[in-house]
Formats: structure tokens, C-alpha cells, sequence
């Protein structure tokens, strides 16, 4: 069975940085693209970032593109999501995800077969 489990998140203040930690069992991981997404109150579900197996290819929403930095480590079984310069609108619970099946980097929630339960970011002006 997969497992997901989120960790890392926070209540920081504007400008602040936090990173996120999403451990991953019961796939072979590194054949496993990997999402990140995120949902505030009253909002919809939100594309945050994914990485390719290995990687290689990476997406990142417009509205985090050069504050936040996905990576993953195979041999931990682990994707990162390494955030700066936190917004009040980055405030949401944030989710990672696995497309268990082939190496494409979407972002599209429906074309991901695993969720963790979520971790909060809060963040304050």
C-alpha cells in the first residue's frame, strides 16, 4: 500500500522560508513522478510543483516560479519542497502526490494516484 507522509510545515511569517518533506513507501520510488500541490479554505485544489523520476524535468506553478524549489532523494524515498520569500497567499495545506504510472511531469491532480494527508503553512503579514 502507499504511503505518503508530509512534514515540515508551519506558521512563519512574510518572507520567511520553510521546507516540506513528503517520505514515500509501498512504490518504487524512483520510478514515481511526484506533485505538490496545495488547498486553502474556499479554495480549489492548486498545482504547486512536480519532478520527474529522476528529476530531470520539473514544472512549477506561475505563481511560485522562483520562490520555491522541488527536488527529490531516491535513496530516501523523499521529494522536497524547499519554499522562500513565504506570501500570505502561500497559507493552505499543502499535499504531495505519486503518478505511479510512466515518466510524465503533469499538473493535473487528477492524473495522480496517491495523496498524503497534508501538512498546513501558515503564513502571517
Amino acid at each position: 500500500q502507499v504511503l505518503l507522509v508530509e512534514s515540515g510545515g508551519g506558521s512563519v511569517q512574510e518572507g520567511d522560508s520553510l521546507r516540506l518533506s513528503c517520505a514515500a513507501s509501498g512504490l518504487t520510488f524512483s520510478r514515481t513522478t511526484m506533485g505538490w500541490f496545495r488547498q486553502a479554505p474556499g479554495k480549489e485544489r492548486e498545482f504547486v510543483a512536480a519532478i520527474s523520476w529522476g528529476g530531470g524535468r520539473i514544472y512549477y506553478a506561475d505563481s511560485v516560479k522562483g520562490r520555491f524549489t522541488v527536488s527529490r532523494d531516491n535513496f530516501k524515498n523523499t521529494v522536497y519542497l524547499q519554499m522562500y520569500d513565504l506570501k500570505p497567499e502561500d497559507t493552505a495545506v499543502y499535499r504531495c502526490a505519486a503518478r505511479l504510472n510512466g515518466d510524465y511531469v503533469v499538473r493535473d491532480w487528477n492524473l495522480y494516484d496517491a495523496w498524503g494527508q497534508g501538512t498546513q503553512v501558515t503564513v502571517s503579514s
